[in-house]
C-alpha cells in the first residue's frame, strides 16, 4: 500500500486552470506564492500555488518521489524546487534540460505529455537581473574579472549565468574547496573560451584587488544566517557587488559595499524573474517581468 505524503487540500481543486507548488525546506515565508498567483490572474488564469515545506510536513527528501506521483496524479502542471531538494530530485525526473545538466541543478519540474522534465530557470533569472537591474548597467569591463562565492546549486547556477553573459575569468570560492572543484571542472569543459579557477575564503582579500565584480550566492547575510561572505575591508569602488539573498533586502554585504562606493545589486530581481522564466515554462504564458517586478518591490519594501 503506497503511503499518502500530502494532504488532499494541498494538492488544490480539478478547477483551478493552474496549479503548482514550491517544494523545499523553510520556505514558509516565500515569496513564490504572490508571484505565480497574481500574475496568473494578470492573464485571467485562476491558480492556486501551494508551499510544500518539507519541514512543515515531518519529511525529508526520502518522499521527492511520493510528493511528484501525488502531484501528478492530481493534475498539477508542475513545481518549482529549492533547497535542499535542487539536486536530489534530478534521478526522479525523466529528462532534464542542457542547462540544468550543466548546471547540476534543477529548480522547476514540468509535466508534459506524461512526462517529469526538469528545467533550471535560476540561472537565467540571475543573468537577466544582471544585465538589467545593475545600476548604471553592465559594461564590457566589468565582466573582466568576478569572484563568485558559494558553489551549491545556486552557486553553480550563478557561475553559469555568469559565464554565459561573457565573463572572462571567474574565481569559484568555496569554505569547502572539494565542493567548489567539481561544479569548477564542468563550468571549464561547457565554457572553454573562459578561465574557471576555485579558491578560499582566506584568498578573498587578494582575489578582490583585481576584481571587477562579486556575487554572493551563499546562505551568509541572509535571515538566520547573518553575516559577511566578503571582507568589507577588501570592498573598493572598482567592483559591482551582486547578492541573491533577498531576505532581508539590504543584507550586510550590500551595506558594506555602498559604503565602499561599490555599485549594488540585491536580490530580488533574480528572484523575480527566476519566477517569470518559470511561469512561462510551467503555463505556456509570457510573464510580464516589469509587472512581476513592481509587485515584489510594493509588497517586499
Amino acid at each position: 500500500m503506497t503511503t499518502t505524503v500530502l494532504d488532499p487540500e494541498l494538492l488544490g481543486s480539478p478547477s483551478t486552470t493552474y496549479r503548482a507548488g514550491l517544494i523545499g525546506s523553510g520556505i514558509t515565508t516565500s515569496a513564490s506564492p504572490l508571484l505565480h498567483e497574481t500574475e496568473a490572474a494578470a492573464h485571467g488564469i485562476r491558480a492556486a500555488f501551494a508551499l510544500l515545506d518539507l519541514d512543515e510536513l515531518g519529511h525529508g527528501v526520502e518522499v521527492l518521489g511520493g510528493v511528484l506521483r501525488e502531484v501528478r496524479a492530481a493534475g498539477w502542471q508542475g513545481v518549482t524546487v529549492t533547497h535542499p531538494a535542487k539536486q536530489t530530485i534530478i534521478p526522479l525526473l525523466d529528462a532534464i534540460t542542457p542547462d540544468a545538466a550543466a548546471i547540476g541543478a534543477v529548480n522547476t519540474v514540468v509535466f508534459d505529455q506524461g512526462h517529469a522534465i526538469g528545467h533550471n530557470t535560476d540561472w537565467s533569472g540571475y543573468a537577466r537581473s544582471l544585465r538589467t537591474c545593475l545600476p548604471g548597467g553592465l559594461a564590457d569591463d566589468d565582466l573582466r574579472s568576478v569572484v563568485l562565492v558559494g558553489a551549491g546549486g545556486a552557486g553553480s547556477a550563478v557561475a553559469h549565468a555568469l559565464l554565459s553573459i561573457g565573463v572572462a575569468h571567474l574565481w569559484v570560492v568555496d569554505i569547502d574547496h572539494d565542493r567548489a572543484s567539481a561544479p569548477a571542472a564542468t563550468l571549464r569543459r561547457r565554457h572553454q573560451d573562459r578561465t574557471v579557477r576555485t579558491g578560499r575564503p582566506d584568498d578573498l582579500p587578494a582575489l578582490l584587488t583585481g576584481a571587477t565584480g562579486v556575487a554572493n550566492a551563499s546562505p551568509v547575510g541572509m535571515t538566520g544566517h547573518e553575516g559577511h561572505p566578503v571582507p568589507a575591508s577588501a570592498l573598493h569602488p572598482g567592483l559591482w557587488v551582486s547578492d541573491i539573498v533577498y531576505r532581508p533586502r539590504r543584507t550586510a554585504l550590500l551595506i558594506g559595499a555602498e559604503r565602499a562606493g561599490c555599485r549594488v545589486l540585491g536580490g530580488g530581481p533574480m528572484v523575480v524573474l527566476q519566477a517569470a522564466d518559470g511561469f512561462e515554462v510551467l503555463t505556456g504564458r509570457r510573464a510580464d517581468a516589469d509587472r512581476m517586478l513592481s509587485r515584489f518591490e510594493a509588497t517586499h519594501p
